[in-house]
């Protein structure tokens, strides 16, 4: 693998014949779908509800709570909470070399990892800027320098969220990048040039090269602007490869009945891919994050393998110290008596091979 060779490097008429011939082999050896989840064309393009409110699963927050909030100062940790800044784990290192048979995952920060399933190199909400709209900068820097990437084969997004839909950083992709996003988000890329867009409910799946991508609910909600409130889906994501293996990417959410169902429907996850982090304080962010405890009971209900957390260490989005959200994790996986090794708690830029 040429490690050097940028996502920016264009895709020459060879390589694009060749990614066309895979997609077609694949698609004429479809996995079969999972229970109740149906299989939808890469690129199909859609009709959509204006709004998706009727699947929030806790109430939006109202004026009342956003005073209350900037009155109790709980937006980002206090000087106490930022100290151990320093200690953040980052210990970035080369990609793992991989194969087709292989699953992989590496942690760039955040809701980024970069994923190798299945032969192919997969994005999930990639945020390489240094900072986001209404946020300080990055407390940790990005773990996977982009000119190390290999070729990007399909990026994965949750939601509209500027923590998670980084326009910057996809200005990076070529336009021709497959691209799998919740229903109603396509026209987004799709007016920022990208021509191969898949728009999916939830409990849908498409298929690339042999990898199937099924689009599953979380707990969250919706918003980039003043006027677009709940316009546009959110969830989480699971990708199959062909002989079974599989990662579940939650995306951002909230504790909830969701992650046993998803367990049901995608029964023996490999890695579930859970946020830690941006919990604090619960009054105000329990319907839409997870905490720690919250994240290994998620993991329990799913009936996965691994563990990974993530959304934590890289952004202060909320009030709790820093090194809380690790710490705590420890701690509640300690207490299900389960063997260490099955918690993949990874520095930022850290990687994981998953073993037969």
């Amino acid at each position: 693998m040429d490690l050097a060779k940028t996502m920016s490097t264009p895709k020459t008429t060879q390589e694009t014949a060749s990614r066309t011939a895979q997609e077609t082999q694949a698609a004429g050896a479809a996995r079969t779908a999972p229970p109740g989840s149906r299989t939808r064309k890469i690129g199909e393009l859609r009709r959509w509800p204006r709004s998706f409110a009727d699947r929030l699963t806790a109430p939006m927050p109202g004026f009342a709570a956003v005073l209350r909030l900037a009155g109790e100062g709980g937006l980002r940790p206090g000087a106490r909470g930022l100290r151990d800044v320093p200690r953040l784990p980052f210990a970035p290192g080369p990609l793992p070399v991989v194969d087709a048979a292989t699953i992989a995952v590496t942690w760039a920060g955040h809701a980024s990892w970069v994923l190798r399933v299945g032969g192919l190199t997969v994005l999930t909400d990639p945020v390489w800027s240094r900072r986001i709209l209404g946020t300080p900068a990055r407390l940790t820097p990005v773990g996977v320098r982009w000119e190390d990437l290999p070729p990007v084969d399909a990026v994965v997004i949750s939601h509209n969220h500027y923590d998670h839909l980084d326009a910057p950083t996809l200005k990076r992709l070529p336009p021709a990048t497959p691209v799998f996003a919740p229903a109603g988000l396509g026209r987004w890329f799709r007016r920022r040039g990208f021509t191969r867009v898949t728009e999916l409910d939830w409990w849908e799946g498409a298929e690339l090269a042999g990898v199937r991508f099924d689009f599953v609910p979380s707990h969250h909600w919706s918003r980039r602007t003043l006027t677009d409130t709940n316009r546009t889906l959110w969830g989480g994501w699971v990708l199959t490869d062909g002989s079974g293996g599989s990662v579940y990417f939650a995306g951002d959410t909230g504790y909830g009945h969701w992650f046993g169902e998803i367990g049901r429907r995608h029964p023996g996850i490999d890695v579930a891919l859970l946020p830690i982090g941006a919990y604090a304080p619960r009054w105000w962010l329990s319907d839409v994050h997870t905490d720690p405890e919250e994240a290994v009971r998620a993991f329990e209900d799913l009936g996965a393998r691994h563990l990974a957390p993530m959304h934590w260490a890289t952004f202060a989005l909320s009030a709790e110290p820093v090194m809380e959200p690790l710490e705590r994790l420890r701690a509640a996986w300690e207490g299900t008596g389960r063997p260490r090794e099955l918690l993949w708690d990874l520095p930022v830029g850290g990687s994981r091979v998953l073993e037969g």
